[in-house]
Order: C-alpha cells, then sequence, then structure tokens
C-alpha cells in the first residue's frame, strides 16, 4: 500500500509482512467499530398531563440512535417545533440526556420488552 498525500492512506513501508497484516486487521476492526447496531429497540410513548396522545405509540427505533433522536421523532409526530416545550422521562422516573443511546436505556430500564417514553407539555418530575 502507498499513499498518496491527502487520500487516507497510509504507507506501510518496509516493515515486513506481520506488520501488514496486523495493518489489516487494526482496519477491519475499526470498519466492525464503525457500523451502526442494526438491532431496534421497541419504544412505547405514553403522554402525561395534558399532553396530546397518539394515534400510534409503538415504533421499533435503531438502538445505536441517541435519545436526541428519539425527541426529534416525537417531536415530529406531534407536529411540535423546537420552540414548543417537550418534556421526556424513561419509565415516569428521569428525564435522560441527549446523548445517551436507546440501548443504554433499554438495558438499564426495559420494561416488558419495550423501552417506555412518557412525555409532557410541562415539567412533570424533578
Amino acid at each position: 500500500m502507498s499513499g498518496l498525500p491527502g487520500d487516507g492512506r497510509v504507507s506501510l513501508g518496509n516493515h515486513g509482512h506481520e506488520s501488514s497484516e496486523q495493518f489489516e486487521e487494526a482496519l477491519k476492526a475499526l470498519e466492525v467499530y464503525k457500523k451502526k447496531d442494526p438491532s431496534k429497540v421497541v419504544v412505547r410513548f405514553k403522554a402525561v398531563g395534558n399532553a396530546p396522545i397518539m394515534k400510534q405509540n409503538f415504533y421499533k427505533i435503531t438502538s445505536s440512535n441517541r435519545f436526541q433522536a428519539v425527541i426529534h421523532f416525537l417531536r415530529k409526530e406531534l407536529g411540535w417545533t423546537a420552540g414548543e416545550p417537550l418534556f421526556t422521562y424513561i419509565n415516569l422516573s428521569f428525564s435522560p440526556a441527549p446523548d445517551d443511546t436507546v440501548a443504554n436505556l433499554f438495558k438499564a430500564c426495559g420494561t416488558d420488552g419495550h423501552l417506555i417514553v412518557n412525555y409532557s407539555t410541562t415539567q412533570a418530575w424533578g
């Protein structure tokens, strides 16, 4: 492999066959790491207080998505703009960080095979 300036490749030079195999193995490991987890999590949305109830409240969401994507999806489904208040909670208990992954939240708080996301127009819990 020879590297041209700016092509993103690294030149191995004359470091031997073993180094080349290690390099290829490292590249394969990086590719596996970069791939998104294709598994899905069933998210169940439940309205709290005066929030409108959704016609459909079960959705499959890619587990590698950040919770921020769930918030954007919920806003879109409700027809709400970014300026309208929306508070989200997991299992009526805590508000997750937007950078938490759906997979982590499901592993920690999944109930009966679902991740329950409660939503409200006003702050419902601390």
